[in-house]
This record gives C-alpha cells, structure tokens and sequence, in this order.
C-alpha cells in the first residue's frame, strides 16, 4: 500500500516506519524540520517537508502521495514537564490533536484515502473510579484536573472525527510509552531522585514498548474495523510497584517517598492524580480485533532488556 506517516520522526514514528517498509509498504513521511530529511530517507521513507497545522501543507502533500492509508503521529511531545501546568505544556499537541487531524482528514478525502489511524493516548483520561483496569468501553474522565481538561478534550476531538469520518477510522489509545527515543526524561528524573512516589502510590499505569506501538499500528494500517483500541502491555501496575523496579534497572537510587500534601505542592493535582487515583488500561480488544499481540507482554522485562534496543533488532523475550 501506499502510507502516508504524518509526524514520523517522534518515538514511535522512527520505529513505524521501518515496519511498513519491512512489510513492502511505500511509505511517505512527515517532518516539520528540513534537517531531518535524511533521517526518513535511511529508515526507508520518502520525506515531506510539512507543518501539520497549515491546512494548505497538508493538503498539498497528501494529494501529490496519493495514499491509501494516512497514519497521524503527529505531536509535539518533549518529555515529562511541569504538571501543575500540564496543558500548557500539551498546548501545541492539543492543536495538532484537532486541528491538524482536521486537515489530515480533509485532505484525506479529496485523495480518496480509505483508511485512517490517528494516535491517540489511554491512562489518565480513563475515569478514576471503579476498577483498577478499564476497557474501550468504559467512559473517559467526565472530571479530570482543572490542568489537564484541555487537553483531554484535545483526546475526545481526535477520536470523535476518526470515528465520524467517511472512511475507515482507527484510533489508537497508545499507552505510556518507553524504549529507545521514549524514556530519556524519566530517566534522567529517576537519576537525580525527582521522580517520587507520591502518597500510597496507587494511581494504576499501563505501558507500551515503542516497537509494540508500532507494530499495533502497522495492523491498524492493514486491516481490523474502525474503532478506538487500547494499545497496551499485559500487566497494568501501581506506580509503587512499576517505579522502583524501574530505578532498579537502570541502578539508579531508589525513589523518594513523599506525603499527599508535598506532592501536591510539587506538582499540583494532576500530580497527585497520576500518582494515587489514575486506572489502567486492558489490551483486549486490540489483541482480538487487530490480531495484535506485544511483544513485550510486561514492563518487568521491557523495563530491564528492552530501554535501548537497537531498530533492527528483535525484542529479547525474557522469563518472566
């Protein structure tokens, strides 16, 4: 098929693009910087220059590739940053969430595309109550941080207009993810001890290795019915649990341990959200509808083997 990878040289879009080619795709990728034209050239795509938010860029250039499939991986995503501030931080990938998926999927219909795959993002938009683990089905946070309200109606927008278009529509809930190119900032944080475990610790996470990720959208550019999928690991956990393991791999000290009103003041409360009150994310339907199965079924191993995996090389399945 014809791809065109919006956004291509983030995470996931470096370990996606050599995927598609890998499966016989040709593929046509994205950057909004001219310096990294190269870098799409060696992982095998054609490169476009193009700024996902000019309507007028991303019409041109999705009507010259002619594509069967549009995959939008476009964000603007540096890291983890000031979370009493956080949809400030998300502010220019909130934009690329409604506005550029609106061009995208503009321009989709004037080329004639049949299929569509945005990012999308599950964890903390889940609703915090009930369970420790929801699914597809389970509504999103009707009250999330006054900080993070923004942005997850950035979220809703991208998975609304998927679903309403004329074509068919796949978002994918990516959950957080790690691997090469992905977990640098964490790491650093975990490095210098400013990365603690907040009051019990009990907000529920779910990850996603970037070559699990990748692969996941490969099968949504594929085949498998529109819909929104979770793409996840198998074993969601408490941040208790999954962040000192995490300071184990990587040697570095053990996280701090800080009360519910220090965390606050450190990170407000969308802090304290993720860290004691936010639910996982089950990979069901992703695995039934999508024929998706990680690779990385666990953090435990992904976290210990799987940070710095070179791009042509497997995944090492470790014992669990």
């Amino acid at each position: 098929m014809r791809v065109f990878v919006a956004g291509a040289t983030g995470a996931v879009g470096r370990r996606l693009v050599p995927q598609l080619v890998e499966r016989g795709h040709r593929v046509v990728a994205t950057t909004r910087t001219p310096a990294k034209r190269d870098l799409l050239r060696a992982l095998g795509a054609e490169p476009v220059v193009m700024d996902g938010l000019d309507a007028g860029q991303v019409g041109e250039a999705v009507v010259r590739a002619e594509p069967d499939v549009i995959i939008h991986q476009m964000t603007a995503l540096t890291g983890v940053g000031d979370l009493r501030r956080f949809d400030r931080e998300f502010a220019r990938t909130n934009e690329l969430r409604t506005a550029g998926t609106d061009h995208l999927l503009a321009a989709a219909a004037a080329a004639g595309t049949g299929r569509f795959v945005a990012q999308s993002y599950t964890n903390w938009p889940n609703i915090r109550e009930g369970g420790p683990v929801k699914t597809e089905d389970d509504p999103l946070d009707p009250q999330p941080p006054a900080a993070q309200a923004e942005t997850l109606a950035a979220i809703r927008h991208v998975e609304r207009v998927v679903a309403e278009a004329p074509l068919t529509g796949i978002a994918l809930r990516y959950g957080n993810l790690y691997g090469p190119g992905a977990t640098d900032p964490l790491v650093e944080l975990l490095r210098r001890r400013r990365f603690p475990v907040v009051g019990s610790g009990a907000g529920v996470w779910s990850w996603v290795h970037v070559d699990d990720a990748a692969a996941a959208t490969v099968a949504a550019a594929e085949h498998g019915p529109r819909g929104v999928y979770n793409v996840v690991d198998d074993d969601p956990a408490p941040i208790a649990e999954w962040l000192p393991y995490l300071a184990e791999c990587l040697a570095a000290p053990r996280p701090r341990h800080v009360p519910l009103w220090l965390g606050r003041l450190l990170a407000g409360e969308v802090g304290v959200s993720m860290m004691t009150r936010v639910r996982g994310s089950s990979n069901a339907r992703a695995k039934r509808e999508l024929g998706w199965q990680p690779q990385w079924t666990s953090w435990r191993q992904g976290f210990r083997y799987g940070l710095h995996v070179p791009a042509a090389s497997p995944p090492i399945r470790a014992a669990s």
